[in-house]
């Protein structure tokens, strides 16, 4: 997620305008603190709302937990983790480190 300052949007409103069209969320602050998010208008915002899209979209960048995105959405946990795979959305993200750690903790041996 691209953040821009207020003042920046002067200069950069044409930067701002390309992470829409390529579907991006960008975030906008006064004085450090978050004023508002730019969401890209999107046929998936229409079919589920803006709550849902806002949560996919937070979620899918790594912004939001499942959890608190489920919140957001106004869907219980298990809902939205289905919503997610339903869109074909992965709902974990180990890197292969974690991955191979988690992994084994199920070792018997250990």
């Amino acid at each position: 997620m691209q953040t821009f300052t207020i003042r920046e949007l002067r200069e950069r409103s044409g930067d701002l305008s390309r992470e829409a069209e390529e579907g991006r969320l960008s975030l906008v602050t006064r004085h450090g603190q978050p004023l508002f998010v730019s969401v890209p208008f999107t046929d998936e915002l229409l079919r589920a709302g803006v709550h849902t899209a806002l949560a996919v979209s937070l979620f899918k960048a790594g912004e939001m937990t499942s959890a608190r995105a489920a919140k957001l959405a106004r869907m219980s946990l298990p809902q939205f983790l289905e919503h997610l795979s339903d869109q074909g959305i992965p709902v974990v993200d180990y890197n292969p480190t974690e991955l191979e750690q988690e992994l084994s903790s199920f070792d018997t041996g250990k």
